[in-house]
């Protein structure tokens, strides 16, 4: 019998488990390591060449230690910038995450869409790329949100956001011009699915929210091929660069997810920082 893929999903952050939580269901076969840079966390308040030597050497620790089948970069401003330098270096298979903007401009009835992403992200080239080759005479509304992916750690790690707040950040989001509104919004950040029921209760009206993650999950299984008729993997860990253990409410959160945090100790080479 084939071993069991070992799949690496790799975020700052927490945002990830939106991938991840789509990609077990594809594959809930597979070894899963979830591993948070939240050492480095946001990803966007770092220069680009610092965030590729970064990723570059962290997965260079992480493919050493592990031996994946497969990695996925599950963010938006990380994948917009460093997929192309890791496939370059590694051989290992890489599925990324870049904002759907070809299938939201083709579901989209009003043509007129918003990506919602950081800040990072919507102002990169490689988003702009995206809207000049696959908008389609759409109108595309980019917003950037500097607290979005911050409120959605707060609110794994039990800590309560005001509707007010998120409803602030989304309200730009929503465009009611020439007799057309928004009916459709690109997730530019893997965080924001976490959010998810938020958005549809606090949007001024019904809107659709496109989230990579279903995708991505199929991506994988064109890559490595569909379960094998395999049990759950007994194994799936989560570990933080930052060497800190997550708090009870976080723990209770991740287990939610069928993560737990790795017993053993993680250590890193020297990273930029």
């Amino acid at each position: 019998m084939t071993p069991a893929p070992t799949i690496l999903v790799l975020d700052s952050g927490l945002g990830g488990l939106t991938v991840y939580r789509e990609v077990v269901g594809a594959r809930p076969d597979a070894r899963f390591l979830y591993v948070a840079d939240d050492a480095f966390f946001p990803y966007g308040d770092h220069g680009e060449a610092e965030l590729v030597a970064r990723l570059v050497a962290l997965m260079g620790a992480l493919i050493a230690a592990h031996r994946p089948d497969l990695i996925i970069i599950a963010c938006n401003t990380a994948s917009t910038l460093a997929l192309a330098p890791l496939r370059a270096r590694f051989s290992v298979p890489f599925v990324g995450t870049v904002p759907a903007i070809k299938p939201a401009c083709a579901a989209s009835a009003t043509r007129r869409v918003s990506v919602l992403g950081t800040q990072a992200t919507v102002s990169r080239e490689y988003t702009r790329a995206l809207i000049r080759d696959f908008a389609n005479g759409a109108d595309i509304t980019l917003v950037g949100s500097a607290r979005l992916a911050g409120f959605a750690e707060a609110e794994l790690r039990g800590e309560p956001v005001a509707d007010a707040a998120i409803a602030q950040e989304i309200a730009p989001c929503f465009v009611d011009a020439d007799s057309r509104r928004t009916d459709t919004i690109v997730l530019a950040c893997t965080h924001y699915p976490l959010l998810l029921d938020r958005f549809a209760r606090l949007a001024p009206w019904p809107a659709t929210f496109i989230d990579p993650a279903p995708a991505i999950a199929r991506r994988v299984v064109d890559l490595i091929g569909p379960p094998a008729g395999r049990e759950a993997a007994a194994r799936a860990e989560i570990v933080f660069t930052s060497g800190q253990s997550p708090s009870p409410a976080l723990a209770a959160a991740l287990a939610g997810f069928g993560l737990s945090a790795a017993k053993r100790r993680f250590d890193l080479p020297p990273l930029s920082a």
